[in-house]
């Protein structure tokens, strides 16, 4: 185990139920003072021309707004540049940091109101338990289900050298705004791709050598309702989007209790050379993963075809022995996720040249 003792910390407060979206401005009150009287806005660029949603978001006067492109992962430069923007906006801190939209919105919220009271470089702190300061109060709103980063301990970063969280007690979001209404937009293939990295995750939890009753259990009836939701025992899209929001925070409380595995330490290589989605490189590494995981996959492969959904294929076909080295690399470097995959002796039991071989099948 990575830990010896640990006394895991989760969101303080949880909001859970259609429509709740109403209530946010309710929410940031109770956080604001005389001194720290606004807010910082991290929103999902999609929501950028959507009227209706930005209507109802309580956007004062003095609030800073940013829409955040999720094309590419989370960057620390990113981070960099949106904390010198918070910290040049007033003379005062904000009180609330909001992140709405899926796991690279909530991360960059986690990242960015962390970095606000610690100095520095953000890509100095990847790693475990390197942050010194508590952050500002973060509420996260989540729009499509499955990343876990709602709940989750960990803000996932790509840095210049490596993609690797800020991991620590205060990454976890302070408060979680549920709404399932939010996730009417979310299209099917995206929809699929977010669910699987949930999926996936669980399944890297429950094969590793680090699982507890407590992650067991979490990651056990998440992925009983992935299975539900992908197979399409819930036709109506609203229940069924209800439901993957609770697979997502179980998903995600599973990994704190656990960890990930093979699949996570590829798709941080592709992530990183070929800046690969995050739940879209997950599906391409587990695409090739049956050996490591076989029942798991099985049960992939059954979603993926019910749900119709293409997984991309040969994305690595142009890549040079130096890309493919440097996913290599990166993916080696998750000492951590492979500790959990095969235990402390883990370099016994896979090799750099495997990993090569799995990426040039990608």
């Amino acid at each position: 185990m990575l830990y010896d003792f640990r006394s895991f910390v989760n969101p303080g407060h949880y909001a859970f139920g259609k429509g709740n979206l109403k209530h946010l401005g309710e929410l940031i009150d109770r956080r604001k003072n005389k001194t720290n009287d606004w807010t910082v806005f991290m929103i999902d660029h999609f929501f950028q021309d959507k009227k209706e949603t930005l209507d109802r978001l309580p956007i004062g006067e003095k609030d800073l707004v940013f829409f955040i492109d999720t094309k590419d992962e989370p960057k620390t430069t990113l981070v960099n540049k949106y904390r010198d923007q918070i910290l040049a906006h007033q003379s005062t801190l904000p009180a609330v940091v909001i992140g709405m939209g899926g796991g690279t919105t909530m991360d960059y919220a986690k990242a960015t109101g962390l970095m606000v009271t610690n100095e520095g470089d953000s890509k100095d702190y990847q790693g475990l338990d390197k942050i010194k300061n508590e952050g500002i109060y973060t509420i996260v709103i989540p729009t499509v289900s499955g990343t876990g980063a709602e709940v989750s301990m960990t803000a996932v970063l790509s840095g210049p050298e490596k993609k690797l969280g800020i991991k620590c007690d205060y990454t976890i979001p302070n408060e979680v705004l549920f709404d399932p209404e939010l996730l009417s937009t979310v299209t099917d293939e995206d929809r699929f791709f977010t669910g699987m990295d949930n999926y996936i995750h669980n399944v890297e939890s429950l094969n590793g050598t680090w699982i507890t009753s407590m992650g067991k259990a979490f990651a056990e009836k998440s992925n009983e309702i992935c299975v539900d939701v992908f197979m399409n025992k819930y036709p109506d899209r609203l229940e069924a989007d209800e439901k993957m929001m609770v697979a997502s925070i179980m998903g995600g409380n599973s990994i704190t209790y656990a960890q990930v595995g093979v699949c996570h330490a590829l798709s941080y290589g592709l992530a990183v050379v070929l800046e690969t989605h995050h739940g879209v490189a997950n599906c391409i590494a587990f695409n090739q993963l049956e050996q490591y995981y076989p029942e798991g996959y099985k049960q992939f492969k059954e979603m993926q075809a019910f749900q119709g959904v293409d997984i991309p294929k040969g994305i690595t076909a142009g890549c040079s022995d130096e890309d493919l080295d440097r996913m290599v690399d990166v993916a080696w470097a998750n000492e951590h996720m492979w500790n959990n995959a095969f235990g402390p002796e883990w370099e016994k039991h896979i090799s750099k040249a495997e990993l090569k071989e799995l990426y040039k099948k990608m």
